[in-house]
């Protein structure tokens, strides 16, 4: 999906029922920036697909924007090709918590005769744990020839979360830091974390963009964008009151 003149995203990549995970990417005039890689190889090669059609002359660069599966699951498919991936500092998974995350995605598998089977493998075919092989440890920018994307940390959901600013299209690729329709998942944290995520919240809300691509759910514009910051803050902001997250309160938070 062609959001600006340089800005893409490719939305609805496979993950897990309900939740599709976005990804995307910009077009500079010699630097495409890749913004996550998916859950699986599968989603990489289609978001690589897209990347060098829009500009096939340019050089590929990747940004993940956490640490959860979701987001990183196609960087092995990126480093294969010689693509370097930028992340926060603190990414760092392993081989035994993603095979952990195999095993929740085969349980969850409501027919036994596929649960048995293993099929949840096949949707991690290919795929494997690889970490950034470039590591973000501050706020940076990336000049992709004609524009520019600045790299900002905003922790909350993670304290591995950043967002990736393009000024001069004033759009904004927030990954899990706000959360398009569904539920935004607290569960990775508590009370503190979610302090802090209000303030990255009131971060990107200061940029005032005009189009937003956020980790899960439809593209944002306009009032649209306003209304996700302020349904995330009231979601944090009763959780912190409440002491636990809304999936473990069941009844409580969002009623």
């Amino acid at each position: 999906m062609r959001l600006t003149n340089r800005c893409y995203a490719v939305t609805g990549l496979g993950y897990s029922a309900p939740w599709c995970v976005n990804s995307g990417f910009i077009v500079g005039d010699r630097l495409t920036l890749v913004i996550d890689t998916g859950a699986n190889t599968l989603a990489a090669r289609t978001v690589h697909g897209y990347a060098c059609a829009a500009r096939p002359q340019n050089e590929l660069r990747v940004v993940n924007t956490e640490k959860h599966f979701d987001h990183i699951g196609g960087n092995g498919f990126f480093r294969d090709l010689g693509i370097d991936v930028w992340g926060h500092a603190g990414i760092e998974r392993t081989g035994g918590e993603f095979q952990a995350e195999i095993a929740e995605f085969n349980d969850a598998i409501q027919c036994a005769v596929r649960r048995n089977r293993g099929e949840a493998r096949v949707f991690f075919s290919d795929t494997r744990v690889v970490n950034p092989n470039r590591r973000i440890t501050e706020e940076t920018r990336f000049e992709l020839g004609g524009c520019t994307a600045e790299i900002l940390l905003t922790p909350g959901h993670t304290a591995t979360n950043i967002s990736v600013w393009v000024p001069d299209e004033r759009a904004l690729y927030t990954g899990d830091c706000l959360i398009s329709g569904y539920l935004p998942n607290l569960d990775a944290g508590g009370p503190a974390e979610w302090r802090v995520w209000l303030e990255s919240l009131r971060r990107i809300e200061s940029l005032e963009p005009a189009i937003a691509v956020a980790g899960h759910g439809p593209v944002m514009r306009g009032d649209g964008i306003q209304l996700a910051v302020d349904t995330v803050r009231k979601v944090l902001e009763q959780a912190i009151a409440l002491g636990c997250s809304p999936t473990a309160c069941v009844g409580n938070v969002g009623s």
